[in-house]
């Protein structure tokens, strides 16, 4: 309620006299193509850096998912014996590695008594769902991954798969019948060309490309500085200025599930430091607190009950 004489400023003093401010957001100048697939271990793992990349980048890209088709069938002899993975029992081993390492859960037991036979059938879903609605998709694909890693469910299932768009509100019985049928392959199939027009021969690929058809494209599952580099050299700027990250509070409102790992990437926290900050940062009536695999995970109070 005071003001100041000499400035002229009713409220805080020390504002510089005039300053140019530009109140325009930047606008999606940038197309960022995912090239993934639902079983990709990968992919899982780059979730908490894809995830900070797009919350903090977001504005100066649009983001386009597509899927290349990972697994198509299991067959009588090996799928990629240049990586030991002859049968489905040795995707096993790969995944719990990965798993390990990244800490992004990972349980894949499932490969021994009830293996995934095929990534198409989500594959087929997230395109019929993403032909209605982007950003409903991307939620899919999210619980998606987290049934088949986390929770090792097999989503080549059917009950499996109409039970997570179920609980997304969805008619899972009808879009799952229109996934099977023939323009459910034919929407898997024009993301195939895609892949393969974007030259991406693995999962994850990254490819950034501006407005004269120039661009970065970044393979495999890299830290976050990597992803930022690759945008600042596409946008042809020394710097851009990051938007903050999203309180936790409200993140996790809108994710309902985010694992430890997550939580840490998205702000800087180490991992024995991890309950004091969401101590600080939630309150206890909000949300709860579990562990899988030996990781700690973070649910909505609303969401995920029995998880």
């Amino acid at each position: 309620m005071v003001c100041d004489m000499e400035t002229g400023v009713c409220g805080v003093v020390g504002e510089d006299e005039m300053e140019v401010v530009d109140f325009n957001k930047p606008q999606n100048t940038i197309d960022l193509y995912y090239v993934t697939d639902p079983i990709c271990s990968h992919c899982w793992a780059l979730e908490p850096v894809l995830r900070r990349f797009t919350e903090q980048y977001g504005a100066h890209f649009k983001v386009h998912t597509v899927l290349g088709g990972l697994l198509e069938k299991w067959g009588g002899g090996p799928v990629d014996p240049a990586n030991g993975i002859n049968g489905p029992a040795d995707v096993a081993g790969h995944w719990r590695e990965v798993g390990e390492q990244t800490r992004m859960p990972i349980d894949g037991t499932l490969w021994y008594d009830n293996p995934v036979h095929s990534s198409y059938p989500p594959s087929r879903v997230f395109k019929v769902i993403q032909k209605q609605d982007e950003a409903l998709a991307t939620i899919f694909l999210r619980r998606a991954r987290e049934a088949v890693f986390a929770f090792n469910q097999n989503i080549a299932e059917k009950s499996v798969l109409v039970g997570i768009m179920n609980k997304l509100g969805l008619d899972g019985e009808e879009i799952f019948n229109e996934a099977e049928s023939t323009s459910g392959q034919k929407l898997l199939d024009e993301d195939f060309a895609l892949a393969a027009r974007l030259g991406a021969r693995g999962f994850p690929t990254i490819i950034m490309v501006n407005e004269e058809n120039k661009g970065v494209k970044i393979v495999g599952g890299r830290p976050f500085e990597y992803y930022v580099a690759g945008l600042k050299q596409v946008l042809e700027v020394e710097e851009t200025q990051p938007k903050q990250q999203p309180s936790l509070s409200n993140l996790l409102e809108k994710e309902e599930l985010l694992f430890s790992k997550e939580v840490e990437v998205m702000y800087d926290v180490e991992k024995g430091d991890i309950d004091k900050f969401v101590q600080k940062e939630l309150s206890s009536s909000d949300y709860q607190e579990k562990e899988i695999l030996g990781e700690t995970y973070f649910v909505t109070n609303e969401s995920y009950k029995g998880k």
